[in-house]
């Protein structure tokens, strides 16, 4: 029997550009808050995705000569190739431009608007395009935005307003009688005194000075303001109506057990996302939990400062495991953690490569040199304090959890890994080797370490995943249920917890290094070189935009002249390419299932080294759509997706300037 459901959200990451380490942190913790509830007996939904609409896109667009979609589409599928790339177990990725998404949101603030809890007027004041936010004078630091600190101006529009005040009692009680509903209690402080009983202002929530957003349906001139476009994902994602024709799974999963978010946007799903729900009758959700920064030893990273370090930097120099690790264990519940390149050489040296690998190294290898590699508990001799250890660590693992605290649910499994090593010291199972006499004894040590070793690893998976399974791999066990864990904790049954690894298994005979130590100054120097190519490639491309004229152009050998009438039996339509996949096998191809019209058509293309399948999906492309089909490394090809192509053979697909439908022709 299961322990109910558990419905975990991150906020969703916004399409400006791609997310730093910082960012990346957030799906990391997410992910491993998931994973254990699940290996604990939840049925888990675990939600993330990406918020494209506002101002600052249609700005970006505008600058790179894309459409705004064309700019999403992009950005949308680097943060989830991050994602993946961060071995990240999420159940479903939204994008605020999915199309159900965009329905709701419309259908929403209608029935807002026709209950009067949305009316028309004008909004003036001081607004921050990158942070989409109208500001009073009063409300601004030093003449600036109080979010971000760069610089505001004086705006005004017709809008559309959301009667905050009309809820902020019912708020105010909800969050007192509620204590856990925000975390920490810092921030919970912060709502209440900085914007609650201060007294609530009216909430813009639409624009009329951009485009880049969903229409509001009975009135064109508007598009739906961030907010109550983004915040409405966490419900529109598992089959919310505002019809009242709610999906079994929005049923089933709301409300929400955990919205998980930075601390800067703490306001947002504190005060106007409960009143939004309170305003649609919605239950709100248990727990908002806002998380601190993590910053370089200088700061906050940013681009104009060159201090950017990205999730691919760190997994290439040490692996995603030990990524997923470092942020995870160096980042404190409460304040900003830090993150420093000495640091991690420093964590990956002493706790992944010597209390973890070289524990998992040293029994393996005294296992085979001993016994062949198959060790069997002879019980012999007192082992209460690390027998203890290993039935306890479950216990102080998920109450961690159950408060949030990650950083010292880990550190309670490495101090199982430690005590472990400790165990060695004091048995010394060379020295019973020299004993023939110790001989049970010594397999008595050598199987309670792998006991140890499998309880830590299992423990370990919803943390390190690849590093669990790598180390059931070499002890060649299968991780031990929660349950069974929960059920030696609760039962005070240390007998059975120190016997849970198989007798009759035998280790690997060659132990695999799990992690190698690091030399900080080799690392320091591929750093250094890794930023000086990034300024110098920087560099080179401004100065080739600086330099780009009409000569650029590029001459091609000319093909034969054709009639007229030969070039109109070509038929070309707008496609939009709803999923992509690598053809296996092959270096050159792609296998697109793209929608023209009514019908999807399946076409593979020699793009694989110019896009990532997820850069595909969503694209609008140019299709030649009356070829016949033919056969392509054993999959059938139902047209044609046109590209251009440069001097220096770089690809780049034909794309409509303007947002058009599926199925339009191209004449």
């Amino acid at each position: 029997m299961g322990k109910g459901k558990f419905y975990i959200t991150t906020a969703i990451a916004y399409t400006s550009g791609t997310p730093h380490i910082g960012n990346s942190y957030e799906i990391v913790l997410a992910d491993s808050i998931a994973r254990f509830k699940r290996k604990d007996g939840y049925d888990v939904y675990f939600q993330t995705g990406t918020d494209e609409h506002g101002q600052k896109i249609e700005l970006k667009a505008q600058e790179q000569g894309v459409t705004p979609k064309q700019f999403v589409d992009g950005v949308a599928g680097e943060i989830r190739r991050i994602c993946d790339a961060l071995n990240t177990s999420y159940d479903h990725f939204i994008r605020t431009t999915d199309g159900y998404h965009e329905r709701q949101v419309q259908k929403i603030f209608k029935r807002l608007y026709d209950q009067g809890d949305i009316y028309k007027g004008y909004y003036e004041g001081m607004y921050c395009t990158p942070c989409e936010s109208f500001w009073t004078e009063s409300q601004l630091v030093d003449g600036k935005c109080p979010d971000c600190g760069r610089e505001v101006k004086p705006a005004r529009e017709e809008a559309y307003f959301f009667k905050m005040s009309k809820y902020a009692d019912r708020l105010i009680e909800y969050i007192n009688t509620h204590p856990e509903f925000i975390q920490p209690v810092s921030r919970k402080n912060e709502m209440m005194n900085n914007f609650l009983l201060p007294g609530l202002q009216d909430l813009c929530v639409s624009r009329t000075s951009y485009k880049w957003g969903i229409p509001v349906d009975f009135d064109d001139k508007h598009v739906v303001y961030v907010w109550m476009d983004a915040l409405t994902n966490y419900i529109t994602g598992i089959g919310y109506d505002a019809d009242g024709a709610s999906s079994e799974q929005y049923r089933r999963f709301w409300p929400a057990d955990l919205h998980l978010i930075g601390k800067d946007i703490i306001r947002f799903h504190t005060i106007y996302w409960p009143i939004f729900l309170m305003a649609l009758g919605e239950p709100l959700p248990k727990q908002v939990f806002g998380h601190p920064w993590l910053l370089q030893n200088d700061g906050k990273m940013s681009k104009s400062k060159g201090n950017v370090i990205y999730a691919d930097d760190l997994i290439d120099f040490f692996g995603v495991d030990a990524v997923r690790y470092f942020v995870l264990h160096e980042m404190p519940f409460e304040n900003d953690g830090v993150i420093t390149w000495d640091l991690m050489v420093e964590r990956m040296n002493s706790d992944l490569a010597n209390t973890l690998g070289n524990l998992v190294n040293r029994t393996i290898s005294m296992s085979n040199k001993y016994f062949g590699g198959q060790v069997e508990n002879k019980r012999v001799g007192v082992d209460a304090d690390l027998f203890g250890v290993v039935a306890d660590t479950y216990a102080r693992v998920s109450k961690k959890m159950d408060e949030l605290r990650v950083a010292d649910a880990i550190t309670e499994i490495f101090a199982l890994f430690k005590r472990c090593n400790k165990y060695i010291d004091e048995t010394m199972p060379w020295a019973l080797a020299k004993d023939e006499s110790q001989r049970d004894r010594l397999a008595t040590v050598l199987y309670n370490l792998l006991n140890g070793i499998l309880v830590g690893a299992s423990l370990l998976e919803p943390y390190m995943p690849d590093t669990s399974a790598r180390i059931m791999a070499q002890i060649n066990a299968e991780p031990v249920d929660f349950a069974v864990l929960e059920a030696c904790a609760e039962q005070g049954d240390i007998a059975k917890a120190a016997a849970l690894y198989p007798e009759t298994n035998r280790v690997t005979e060659t132990p695999e290094i799990l992690f190698a130590r690091q030399d900080l100054k080799e690392i320091i120097e591929r750093v250094d070189a890794m930023f000086e190519a990034r300024k110098a490639a920087a560099g080179a491309a401004a100065e080739q935009s600086a330099a780009e004229t009409p000569a650029d152009g590029i001459d091609i050998e000319p093909k034969e002249t054709i009639a007229y009438d030969v070039f109109d039996q070509c038929q070309f339509r707008v496609g939009e390419i709803i999923d992509c996949k690598e053809v296996p096998k092959s270096k050159k191809l792609l296998c697109s299932q793209v929608r023209i019209g009514s019908e999807v058509r399946q076409i593979l293309s020699g793009i694989k080294q110019h896009y990532s399948p997820e850069e595909m999906v969503g694209k609008k492309v140019m299709v030649l759509v009356n070829l016949q089909p033919r056969e392509i490394a054993g999959m059938t090809s139902e047209g044609m997706l046109l590209c251009a192509e440069d001097a220096e053979g770089r690809l780049a697909l034909v794309v409509p300037e303007r947002e058009m439908p599926s199925g339009a022709e191209i004449c």
